[in-house]
């Protein structure tokens, strides 16, 4: 039968073939057709035969065709044919479709979406039928029966695809169907309904089938959408992330059915893949990315926008150079806004009330760091860079005097610091993960570290330090490019020389090429021609000394230094390594004895290393005294009898002009006194049962000990016309005679206190020891008053007064507790020697004060032990003690009242002690406060109940509040300004320590507010202090508006009203505001305040603003999304609303002009553009179905009442009071004082344009709204004056007029009047001029 089919078609018409095909049964053509395709044969052939007998414009044909149509897609589903045999069936029916009728093609339609409803679809291979005949529906023209409905053909394709997309789909034909409608031509609205059903299937599918479904969405997305189909992606994977992040810390037994992380970070990847890729074919997909992410970062307390996904996403597309700067720009803004926003956050109660608590970016990009472990190398390179931008963006900015702004430690970093060390955290684990990208990170660091001399680059030292602490053996196949940056050892900074050695110092330990080749850099650095270079090289040495130990040296927990133990984590070769070391560390120390014969910068870093090297490597002692020793004696006199014992000549180096020092002597003698006092207390006693080899050596330290005994007696003996430094000598700068008697002066007075520690160390508290450094600390004391006498009110005042002093902060802190808290009864007669002297003392305490001031300045302290954290933190806590008892104990008022000395007294400084160490601990030992604040208790009892931070805080805040209500209940001739001032500083140190929530806290806050409403002190800096502190608290309490308020009343009572005639009512909330302090001081801080509450409103409009854009435009989506704004919307105009009412009452003011009327007017603008930026927000919100509150016409109301006509007569008080001061005195003020009181009107006047355009911009947005939401707003504003300074044509036309007659009377009048009263004539018109000038300007 075939045959005759073949036959018959092959003729030139198909008449025969049709009358054939007429004779047959349908069910032997399906038969037939169905034999020879399983059988393989030409099938094609046959049915395009068929197909040529069956032509459409016959009813018979058509039906034929259409039934053998079913018939080849349930033997193409049957998944009984070769794959050949059903693309060419599938390939002839899709040529065929267009000739169809409507009617047909709607039923053929319909039986394909009713076998995917029914899922009785075995291959899908027939869906690529689908599409064709849905195209080809939608050219059809006329109407036709869809359903019950008559439709035109284009309709009846869109009713089609709706019947499909709300059918079931079964998950296996997803990706097929979602193929498929790539091919239909989708109108917008189809294009939504499509992307709503697949995303709707997304959570239905395995999540190995979401990338094959992803990149066909992305395909499709070409047609439009791409922002739906991008949207959808992201918030899928958040979710999932979510989920998977839950189940995670959830329970265990969670994981048996959970995916498996892998897998689906692999998922994701695969995901990104597609999605990058198809972004490079399509740049408008990229775009709407990115518009879609930057959209979501402005928006509202909620959104999913920017999430671990979208974030990799970002870092993968900045692979396209396109998207690049775009991409980096985007992450960069998002993690600086998270930080300031969390700053924000942190530092207002009223905004933690109102805003849920969000993650921060920091923590999703460091989850994208983690995740990229699976494979993602398309995201590491983003990652790398982003750190990279993040640190050089963030990083440590230069400041003025060349000191780095430092980070602190804690919670007080500011956005950029935390953004820096957010970069630091990327590149670090990312390092630690990715083995690939290690060298490129190595190598970019050290890049970064040798070419950045000028700028800081403390950032990069400690992420270099991190990374070789990680793990030194890693990097020793990178270790070629730590090589290399020893070369430029000697051209960079020393400050930067010191950071890399020590993070680099572990790789020296295993790689001994390394080590090998810094020997030789430093060797060479030795004899550089640049200072810098030499200081290096010393500074290398002595860190190479400390790290390298020599057998037999103690162990590091008797001599624990910040670097070492921290750093020291691979001492790989410690063990056969000590024997070697000892010849390494006495060949470094060959080289160093040669430094000390180099310039006194290089001495002095030498005898300021060699203390800590020694306590690292005890075996050292004898090659380091031996070197110190051999250098004393070339200054020493070794006959007892000479008197003074130092040859300070020998000191002092004279080039021509030129004189300086030539040996820091002090700084030898503390260096020796250090390490002796070390050697006595750590080595002598581990020595005991050596006696017989160590006889030699104890020759050295029993000689030092005899010589620093020596030099002790004739220092006391000697005058001082025997340094030849008395009174009569000169100490100018200018002369040569001068600066060297400065430089001998600083010498004596050096030596004589590291005399005075030594002597302590010794004295074992004998009474004559005792006696001997009093003599001392007059010698001390004697040179001190004449420099500072002789200084004058010259610079080197300045210098002497903030010198460093020799003494250690250990010895200060064992000095001040045996002077001030020690009551032992045998130590009782020798101590009285010292007590006895105030001067020694006061001078005790003033050290403790130069130190703590110095570690606030610097993060350490001079002298040993000035670099470990712990030591200094332990003598802090000692210092703390004695200074808090000995300030409680014996108050400012009782100190002696009968002599008052010059300066300070003793419980005033104890007092400035104690305010610098609780700034410098909260900002140096953050996380030690607890043990800080028990260290302060009196160990009472032992076994004590676990006692709390802010319980801690509060009982030393007690002792505080009693001293100060102590002061401010004394006579106002007594009431010492100074003393108050310190009082408030340590008590809002203090006030950082207490939890808000706590009953301590609230306690604070009544006794601050109670003080400001009771104490009437007239001092500014009193008041400005207690302010701060007041405010400070409120803010961690509640939103302080009700406060301004309060104060604003007050400043107006005292001030009086810019309009004379009115008495303003004084109200007394605060009695510390007063005629003295209300103006410039109260006002300063009350506007400053009121600019942060402004601020924050601001900070919720744009949430508001963000959450607004993002709504969908759907009004049911509106009117539920719109419902969780109203606290927030309620909360700003409430806010507002209080503010408007301060700025009513400071506007009415009579306030000195200066920076109280500037501030004021640049607040106002910003006044008007906040509330400018609400009424937008409303115009926008009006655009949905909801209008506006009640309470926001209440505001609008009060704004035209209360605010802008006051504003207008306060511009015009500014304006006339800048005009007033010109008047008087013309030609009697020189033109110089004229010029300065021009400057000062045209900087005060400057902000009035500003505040005039702000309230006009407010009040045509106004109209706007009236205009939007149907409510007439503008009914309570009298709208303000034209100021746009038209010149009327009219007026000046008419004065012209007038101008030309008096030029033709004043001609008459010059031929008959005389010289004089032509004088009198000229003056005359001037006048009038002046006047019709302002009559032309309206």
């Amino acid at each position: 039968m075939d045959q005759k089919i073949l036959s018959l078609a092959a003729e030139k018409t198909a008449d025969r073939l049709q009358a054939f095909l007429q004779t047959l049964e349908e069910d032997d053509l399906a038969n037939l057709l169905r034999n020879q395709a399983v059988k393989g044969r030409a099938v094609g052939a046959l049915l395009r035969a068929i197909f040529r007998g069956s032509p459409c414009s016959e009813e018979a044909g058509a039906l034929r065709r259409r039934k053998l149509y079913t018939c080849c897609t349930q033997l193409v589903e049957s998944g009984d044919l070769q794959k050949e045999i059903a693309s060419e069936i599938i390939g002839l029916l899709m040529l065929e479709v267009h000739c169809f009728p409507g009617p047909s093609l709607v039923e053929l339609a319909n039986e394909f979406i009713g076998a995917i409803k029914e899922g009785s679809l075995t291959n899908g291979k027939s869906l690529e039928l689908l599409p064709i005949i849905l195209t080809a529906l939608g050219t059809k023209k006329g109407s036709l029966a869809c359903g019950k409905d008559e439709l035109s053909g284009e309709e009846c394709r869109k009713q089609l695809i709706s019947t499909l997309c709300s059918g079931r789909w079964d998950q296996r034909y997803v990706v097929q169907l979602t193929s498929m409608f790539k091919d239909v031509p989708l109108t917008a609205e189809e294009m939504e309904l499509v992307m709503e059903k697949v995303f709707k299937m997304f959570s239905k599918l395995n999540l190995q089938e979401i990338p094959p479904l992803v990149y066909q969405l992305l395909i499709l997305s070409s047609k439009g959408s791409r922002k739906r189909v991008l949207e959808g992606i992201i918030a899928f994977f958040n979710e999932l992330d979510k989920q998977h992040k839950e189940e995670q810390s959830g329970d265990e037994l969670l994981d048996l059915i959970t995916v498996p992380s892998g897998e689906l970070r692999h998922v994701e990847g695969t995901v990104i893949l597609h999605v990058v890729f198809a972004m490079s074919l399509d740049c408008e997909l990229g775009r709407e990315l990115l518009k879609h992410l930057k959209a979501g970062q402005q928006g509202d307390f909620s959104n999913n926008y920017i999430c671990p996904f979208s974030i990799a996403l970002l870092l993968s597309v900045a692979r396209i150079q396109r998207f690049e700067e775009q991409v980096f720009d985007l992450l960069k803004a998002s993690v600086f806004k998270s930080f300031k926003d969390l700053q924000l956050l942190q530092g207002s109660k009223f905004l933690q009330n109102l805003v849920p608590h969000r993650s921060c970016v920091s923590s999703m990009v460091l989850e994208v760091v983690k995740n990229s472990v699976h494979s993602w190398d398309h995201v590491t390179q983003g990652l790398v860079q982003f750190g990279f931008i993040l640190m050089d963006s963030y990083g440590p900015k230069k400041i003025v005097d060349g000191q780095a702004i430092e980070s602190s430690p804690g919670l007080s970093r500011t956005p950029n610091q935390h953004a820096c060390k957010l970069g630091g955290d990327i590149l670090l684990e990312t390092f630690k993960i990715h083995e690939m990208i290690r060298q490129e990170i190595l190598e970019q660091v050290l890049n970064r570290v040798v070419t950045r001399a000028s700028s800081p680059i403390s950032h990069f030292l400690e992420l270099l330090s991190s990374i070789i602490m990680y793990s030194p053996l890693v990097l020793q196949s990178c270790s070629s490019k730590v090589t290399e940056s020893f070369d430029y050892l000697s051209f960079l900074p020393l400050q930067t020389v010191q950071g890399l050695l020590k993070a680099v110092q572990p790789l020296l330990k295993v790689s001994m090429s390394m080590r090998d080749s810094l020997i030789l850099v430093l060797r060479k650095a030795m004899f550089a021609r640049q200072l810098d270079a030499r200081k290096s090289a010393v500074a290398g040495f002595l860190l190479l000394l400390k790290n390298f130990k020599v057998l037999g040296s103690l162990s590091s927990s008797q001599c624990s230094q910040a670097i070492g133990i921290s750093q020291v984590h691979v001492d790989v070769h410690s063990r056969y390594n000590a024997v070697a070391n000892e010849a390494f560390c006495l060949e470094i120390m060959d080289s160093l004895r040669r430094c000390l014969g180099q310039q006194a910068d290089v001495r002095l870093m030498l005898y300021e290393g060699f203390y800590d090297v020694l306590r690292r490597n005890s075996q050292l002692a004898n090659s380091i005294m031996q070197t110190l020793l051999s250098q004393l004696k070339q200054f020493y006199e070794p006959q007892s009898d000479v008197l003074p014992p130092l040859k300070l000549e020998a000191c002092i180096l004279t080039q021509g002009d030129q004189i300086s020092l030539q040996e820091p002597l002090d700084h030898l003698l503390c260096c020796i006194q250090h390490c002796l006092a070390w050697y006595k207390s750590k080595v002598m006693p581990s020595q005991q049962g050596e006696e017989e080899e160590e006889e030699e050596e104890e020759g050295f330290y029993q000689e030092l000990d005899d010589m620093l005994e020596s030099l002790t007696k004739r220092m006391i003996k000697s005058e001082l016309e025997d340094f030849e430094l008395d009174k009569s000598a000169d100490f100018s700068q200018s002369t040569g005679i001068g600066i060297k008697n400065n430089i001998c002066a600083s010498l004596v007075m050096g030596v004589c206190e590291v005399l005075m520690e030594y002597n302590f160390s010794i004295s074992n508290f004998s009474k004559n020891k005792f006696e001997d450094i009093l003599s001392l600390f007059m010698c001390y004391k004697k040179l001190s008053d004449i420099l500072t006498e002789k200084a004058g009110k010259g610079k080197t005042k300045a210098a002497s007064k903030t010198s460093d002093s020799f003494l250690s902060l250990k010895f200060v802190s064992d000095l001040l507790t045996a002077l001030f808290r020690d009551s032992t009864q045998s130590h009782e007669e020798s101590l009285s020697v010292l007590r006895s002297s105030n001067e020694f003392m006061r001078y005790a305490v003033g050290v403790a004060l130069r130190k703590v001031q110095q570690l606030k300045e610097t993060g350490h302290v001079s002298g040993p032990d000035g670099q470990n954290p712990d030591k200094i933190f332990q003598n802090l806590c000692d210092i703390t003690r004695v200074l808090l008892w000995r300030y409680t104990s014996i108050p400012t008022s009782v100190e002696e009242p009968g002599k008052k000395e010059k300066g300070k007294s003793i419980s005033l400084l104890c007092l400035e002690g104690l305010q610098r160490i609780f700034s410098a601990v909260q900002h140096f030992f953050q996380p030690r406060v607890p043990q800080f604040l028990r260290a302060l208790d009196v160990p009472d009892n032992e076994e004590e109940v676990e006692v709390t931070v802010t319980q801690r805080a509060a009982f030393q805040i007690r002792q505080f509040q009693r001293s100060l209500l102590n002061l401010l209940s004394s006579q106002e001739e007594e009431f010492n300004s100074k003393e108050a001032l310190l009082l408030v500083s340590v008590l809002t140190s203090l006030a950082r320590l207490l939890e808000p929530t706590s009953p301590q806290f609230v306690q604070m806050l009544s006794w601050t507010s109670k003080i400001c409403k009771e104490n009437s002190r007239e001092d500014a800096l009193f008041c400005k202090g207690a302010m701060n502190l007041l405010f400070s608290l409120h803010v961690a309490h509640k939103s302080p508006v009700a406060l301004l308020r309060d104060l604003s009343q007050d400043i107006h009572g005292h001030l009086g009203d810019i309009d004379e005639d009115v008495e303003v009512e004084k109200t007394n909330h605060f009695a510390v505001v007063n005629l003295r302090t209300a103006a410039p001081t109260v006002c300063l801080l009350v506007l400053s305040q009121a600019e942060k509450v402004l601020e924050e409103v601001d900070w919720l409009i744009t949430k508001l603003k963000g959450q607004v854009s993002q709504e969908t435009v759907s009004e049911e989506a509106s009117s539920q999304a719109a419902l969780p704004n109203h606290p927030v919307e309620k909360a700003v105009i409430m806010q507002l609303g209080t503010l408007l009412t301060f700025f009513h009452e400071l506007v009415q003011t009579a306030l000195p002009s200066g920076s109280c009327v500037d501030t004021l007017l640049r607040d106002l603008c910003k006044m008007y553009t906040i509330l400018t930026a609400l009424v937008k927000y409303y115009i926008q919100v009006c655009r949905s179905a909801r209008g506006i509150p009640k309470i926001m016409e209440k505001l609008v109301k009060l704004s035209g009442s209360h605010l802008t006509p006051v504003c207008y007569s306060f511009i015009s008080y500014v304006q006339n009071k800048s005009r007033s001061p010109q008047c008087p005195g013309g030609k009697k003020k020189s033109a110089a004082a004229g010029a300065v009181a021009m400057a000062r009107v045209l900087r005060e006047t400057k902000p009035i344009p500003n505040l005039i355009f702000a309230i006009e911009q407010y009040e045509k947005f106004l109209i706007f709204l009236s205009k939007r939401s149907k409510v007439n707003l503008m009914q309570h504003i009298k709208l303000s004056t034209s100021r746009d300074f038209k010149i009327k044509g009219n007026i000046l036309d008419m004065l012209l007029r007038e101008e030309e007659e008096e030029e033709e009377e004043e001609d008459d009048e010059n031929k008959e009047d005389t010289t004089s009263e032509r004088g009198e004539q000229n003056k005359e018109p001037a006048k009038k001029k002046r006047r019709k000038e302002t009559k032309c300007l309206s």
